[in-house]
């Protein structure tokens, strides 16, 4: 009989060169499901994308320290239990200019992919 459940037990680490840690458990580099993937994540101080455009809804939950949104110019602060749904085909920047970390957990529908985020300058 087929089971009926995954248990993740070794995330894809994605590759980085800017610090953050990204665990992903479930998408595109995991275990090849394009309709949703699942991250654990670690963004260092001073961490910041480019602005980006993705073409996915994109789910943030803040488990431990403070995430900084730049979304059409308004910048947005979400701390530890705070949770925020960005939805495709908005321009935003993420970044952590605090002093400490933030730990958080993102969610992609469809799944992350580099082709569908859109950075800018990239």
């Amino acid at each position: 009989m087929k089971k009926k459940y995954t248990i993740q037990k070794s995330p894809f680490v994605v590759p980085t060169t800017d610090g953050k840690l990204i665990e992903e458990h479930f998408g595109n580099s995991t275990d090849k499901n394009s309709q949703i993937s699942i991250a654990h994540m670690i963004a260092p101080s001073g961490w910041k994308e480019p602005f980006q455009t993705p073409v996915f809804d994109e789910y943030t939950y803040i488990i431990k320290g403070k995430k900084q949104f730049i979304i059409d110019e308004e910048i947005i602060v979400l701390e530890a239990g705070q949770s925020i749904k960005i939805e495709k085909n908005t321009r935003v920047q993420y970044s952590n200019p605090f002093d400490l970390g933030c730990e958080y957990i993102a969610i992609c529908l469809p799944s992350f992919s580099m082709d569908l985020v859109n950075r800018e300058g990239v």
